[in-house]
């Protein structure tokens, strides 16, 4: 076990100074989510000045999409499409002679830069609720344990998902346009371009028959006070089969895919 740690610690650590090293590009990067967080929430404020819509506020619309976007810098992760790449270019064939399952291998590499974004991404969050401090005077957020464990776990549920897809890149060279299509449906159904109180009902419960609200939009909604008692614990438990859903299909393919992969390179 003590080996196991140093190995986890090992690979995080080198993962997390090649992060530091290149902060430039993820200040890029981060620059995407503060554009989203100015306008968005202007829009739908602007939008529920009549009448709250959905049952949010002006005030709810900031803080939730605030809140909604400092979380999914840590929660969502991208790395399939890294994944894709190395397998295109045969670099994944060095990656199976590490003395670390690649799961693991993947995990602890994901991991270090999402624990980096969040940090970039805190002096904009911090600047952006001075700004918006005149329409957040009643907001409240609700911190436990409950809720720290729904986004870790809303964090699995993604690395989960997003690794199932990589596996596809072992059947096939080109992945990317399914990598691009995953977005579409992620967007409109975690939450992150609306909150899905503002989707009909049909389309609500739609929308969390899918791991994408689990992702993002249900550890948000916990966090503002919007789920609360026992629609956390339906939550944690729903987050927790999608991971072993999305764990069980990504070793199927990664078994079946590993005999179709030649490792040819570019």
């Amino acid at each position: 076990m003590t080996a196991t740690l140093r190995k986890w610690r090992a690979v995080f650590s080198i993962y997390f100074q090649d992060g530091i090293a290149y902060r430039a590009s993820g200040l890029i990067w981060v620059t995407t989510d503060v554009a989203t967080a100015v306008t968005m929430p202007l829009v739908w404020a602007a939008a529920s000045k009549s009448g709250p819509l959905g049952g949010f506020t002006s005030s709810d619309f900031i803080l939730y999409y605030l809140c909604m976007l400092f979380l999914g810098s840590f929660i969502m992760s991208h790395i399939m499409w890294e994944l894709a790449m190395e397998i295109k270019e045969g670099q994944f064939s060095t990656m199976l002679l590490r003395p670390m399952s690649f799961y693991q291998l993947n995990f602890f590499r994901n991991l270090s830069w999402r624990v980096i974004r969040p940090v970039l991404f805190a002096p904009f969050f911090f600047a952006l609720l001075f700004a918006y401090r005149g329409l957040l005077t009643h907001a409240v957020v609700h911190v436990s344990p409950a809720f720290l464990l729904s986004v870790f776990m809303g964090h699995l549920v993604s690395f989960t998902f997003v690794m199932m897809m990589a596996m596809l890149a072992l059947f096939t060279q080109e992945v990317t346009s399914i990598f691009e299509l995953y977005y579409i449906p992620m967007l409109f159904l975690s939450g992150q371009l609306f909150p899905i109180a503002m989707l009909p009902d049909w389309a609500g419960k739609l929308a969390k028959l899918f791991p994408f609200y689990f992702m993002t939009g249900a550890p948000t909604e916990i966090l503002i006070g919007r789920v609360t008692g026992s629609g956390i614990t339906n939550v944690l438990m729903t987050q927790a089969a999608w991971i072993a859903v999305c764990y069980v299909v990504s070793r199927v393919l990664w078994s079946k895919g590993l005999k179709h992969y030649t490792g040819v390179g570019m």
